[in-house]
């Protein structure tokens, strides 16, 4: 036997559902995406770090980085040369001794005057190029580009690349973050060993 008071209840709900369903409700309005404008607030608030770019030859030794250290000491980071003045690097040039030199960026299909006191990743930026870099202090090789017209340090003076063994220097590989020019060459950019 069915009971009348339940099936008529079990008839409401359902009829209700069914109302419920094909009813039309309010538009909801969907607010702005703020999405990006909260990243940059956050990216603001994080300090810079000195931390190695993830996945790269700075983890765990790599291609040189032993080498780059040195064993005698001599010229190591945080000495002072006799006087006890730092010594000066490639981006200290003064004024009155600047050069410039034609270096042709091969796949960005043009020719630009680098100064020998600008890296030639800082050249290529000021041109509003794209190039590759990560840590910018040549500990890592995400900048890495090829002079194609031989051996890097004919045409460049890297000031404390830590990545580039010899025979990769003789390959004409350079780190572009710490690379300025010495001469005219071509540049192969996001070229890595």
């Amino acid at each position: 036997m069915v009971d009348v008071f339940a099936a008529s209840i079990g008839a409401f709900l359902t009829l209700t559902v069914v109302v419920l369903h094909f009813a039309r409700g309010t538009e909801r309005s969907i607010p702005d995406d703020i999405s990006e404008e909260v990243l940059e607030r956050r990216a603001a608030t994080v300090p810079e770090t000195d931390f190695p770019e993830p996945m790269n030859r700075a983890i765990g030794g790599g291609g040189g980085a032993a080498a780059a250290v040195g064993a005698g000491g001599e010229g190591a980071e945080g000495e002072l040369e006799e006087g006890g003045e730092e010594a000066a690097g490639p981006g200290d040039i003064p004024e009155d001794e600047i050069e410039y030199f034609e270096i042709e960026y091969a796949k960005e299909g043009e020719t630009i005057e680098v100064a020998n006191n600008e890296t030639l990743l800082e050249a290529g930026e000021d041109e509003g190029w794209d190039l590759p870099y990560a840590c910018r202090q040549g500990q890592c090789v995400s900048c890495g580009g090829q002079i194609a017209d031989g051996p890097s340090e004919d045409f460049v003076e890297h000031d404390n690349q830590q990545m580039l063994d010899e025979n990769e220097l003789e390959d004409g590989y350079t780190l572009t973050c710490v690379a300025y020019p010495r001469g005219e060459f071509t540049l192969e950019t996001n070229e890595t060993p």
